[in-house]
């Protein structure tokens, strides 16, 4: 069961120095200390498909620290980053459902509930997020109802948006602050009853075992420090890792909001010359929103990078590397290459690739829920971000020679 863990742990590990911007959020660093967790938990050398050796303690407070590091983390850099969290405002949720990454079928419902309801929903985002992580290493209840709050709070997150699988990554080491005496009170008897029996016939964790554990404890405590100091530096940094294993680091997330959604769309067009009349089509991706009369769907825990590469808000990373890919990816689309094609929902250009593709700017709003066209969202043009281009184009094709993206054919 370990060398499992490791190898899934080691190939994830393998994937981030390659990965660029696809591979560099939070929860891909966060995956791989958990993960690690994980595999100290199970024995050392114990091919049962159900070892009966209990796992040891300090592996559950490690996990109990990491919940620590993740909650306040998160929370302490929304009251750092930007003045919608203050509690002069309390305005972000305003917002949040509106502008999140990829909003989910109930976003809308949640964004045109009245303001107080969202002044509530900061207070008690900074209440789960900033006072309750501290009754993790508390007595059983406390740490209990600690657990069961921020478990809760990561529920409603999942029924609110899609935020890949952070919340259900999350979720894992905030259940280590619940031990057996409230599963007892909460899971029906006959799980109980065979846990209680398997607990009377478990084996303790084998020396070796407790020697890999009280290494990797020292190794985390070593290396806690500088997220200690994260944490309370006034210039406090969201998702970053200290140690090269990628095992202690630190977290956050929306330490600012955006307060209008702008979308970047995608468009092609099949004729030989653009004009006034040139009929545009739109690429339709499989989670952010383009096509107003889509209803936004549910994809959580899945993480639809590309999606979420293109919702970066244009007007925050305008000639920064956020927008690097989009080149590369017209390039793609002019040839309609399969592989990029079938990160899409559909391709309107399914006989033939397109002559020109060109990358507006939308500015969008959700619709009222009683509007009598029954979109989801109404959109107004901001600007264009990348003019028509056709594979002849000239800066398009320097571009992709200068960062090697162009086979020797396309020369």
């Amino acid at each position: 069961m370990r060398s499992c863990f490791f190898v899934l742990w080691a190939l994830y590990l393998s994937l981030l120095p390659i990965g660029q911007e696809w591979l560099a959020y939070g929860w891909d660093t966060q995956i791989l200390e958990t993960g690690f967790l994980a595999m100290m938990l199970a024995p050392l050398l114990d091919g049962r498909p159900f070892p009966r050796r209990a796992p040891p303690v300090v592996i559950i407070w490690l996990f109990r620290w990491l919940a620590f590091r993740i909650m306040l983390g998160a929370g302490l850099i929304k009251l750092r980053g930007d003045e919608v969290w203050s509690m002069k405002e309390l305005s972000a949720l305003v917002y949040h459902y509106e502008t999140q990454p990829v909003p989910g079928p109930l976003s809308r419902f949640f964004h045109f509930l009245p303001r107080w309801f969202h002044q509530a929903g900061c207070l008690f985002n900074h209440f789960v997020e900033v006072v309750v992580p501290w009754f993790a290493f508390w007595g059983r209840w406390p740490r209990h109802i600690a657990g069961v709050l921020m478990v809760g709070f990561m529920g409603v997150l999942i029924l609110t948006g899609n935020l890949s699988f952070l919340n259900w990554l999350t979720i894992i080491p905030c259940l280590a602050c619940m031990d057996d005496s409230l599963w007892r009170r909460v899971l029906p008897r006959f799980i109980t009853a065979r846990a209680e029996k398997a607990a009377q016939s478990a084996e303790s964790a084998s020396k070796g075992h407790w020697v890999m554990v009280l290494l990797f404890t020292g190794y985390v405590g070593w290396w806690s420090v500088e997220p200690v100091r994260n944490l309370i530096s006034p210039n406090q940094m969201m998702n970053t890792s200290f140690d090269p294993l990628h095992l202690v680091g630190s977290y956050g997330a929306f330490g600012s909001i955006d307060k209008e959604r702008y979308e970047l769309v995608f468009q092609g067009a099949y004729v030989e010359v653009i004009d006034l009349l040139t009929d545009w089509k739109d690429y339709e991706f499989k989670a952010k929103p383009t096509d107003v009369m889509r209803r936004p769907v549910w994809i959580t825990p899945y993480h639809y990078r590309l999606d979420w590469a293109a919702w970066f808000p244009w007007h925050r990373y305008q000639g920064g590397a956020r927008n690097a890919w989009v080149p590369h990816f017209l390039w793609k689309l002019l040839q309609n290459d399969p592989a990029t094609l079938g990160l899409l929902a559909q391709n309107p250009f399914s006989d033939h690739p397109p002559k020109y593709v060109r990358v507006l700017v939308y500015r969008y709003r959700y619709a009222p829920a009683d509007d009598p066209s029954g979109a989801w969202w109404t959109r107004e043009r901001v600007e264009t971000l990348v003019p028509a281009v056709s594979l002849e184009h000239a800066q398009l094709r320097q571009i992709m020679r200068e960062n090697g993206w162009m086979r020797e054919e396309s020369r």
